[in-house]
């Protein structure tokens, strides 16, 4: 079992910076493969990006490549998002959250625990 606690949202200025922190909980955390996902009003949920249990491997939406950044702690059970040059696309509830498998993934299906969000808004 984890559990999964975001951090980090609020209002930035389009072109401005945003780290975003997701603490868990659980003993298995380091074995877990980690995402951030997103969700604007009215579009389905999507994963930003992803990043495997080592930290080794890691996967990006083409949307945000370049932007953004993700990394994770395993030694103090967290996984980050740093992202930079926001756009107002980029407003949306950021979700942290973590699969089932050590192997990275963008696949939603893949994922059986989930943060509660919290609220990116880029103002242009």
């Amino acid at each position: 079992q984890v559990q999964l606690v975001e951090s980090g949202g609020g209002l930035v200025q389009a072109g401005g910076s945003l780290r975003l922190s997701c603490a868990a909980s659980g003993r298995a955390f380091s074995s877990y493969a980690m995402g951030w996902f997103r969700q604007a009003p009215g579009k389905e949920r999507e994963c930003v990006a992803a990043i495997g249990w080592t930290g080794g491997t890691t996967y990006y939406a083409d949307s945000v490549k370049g932007r953004f950044t993700i990394s994770r702690d395993n030694a103090n059970k967290a996984v980050y998002l740093q992202m930079n040059n926001l756009k107002s696309e980029d407003t949306a509830v950021y979700y942290c959250a973590a699969a089932d498998r050590g192997r990275a993934t963008m696949l939603r299906g893949e994922y059986k625990y989930w943060g509660q969000g919290t609220q990116v808004t880029v103002s242009t």
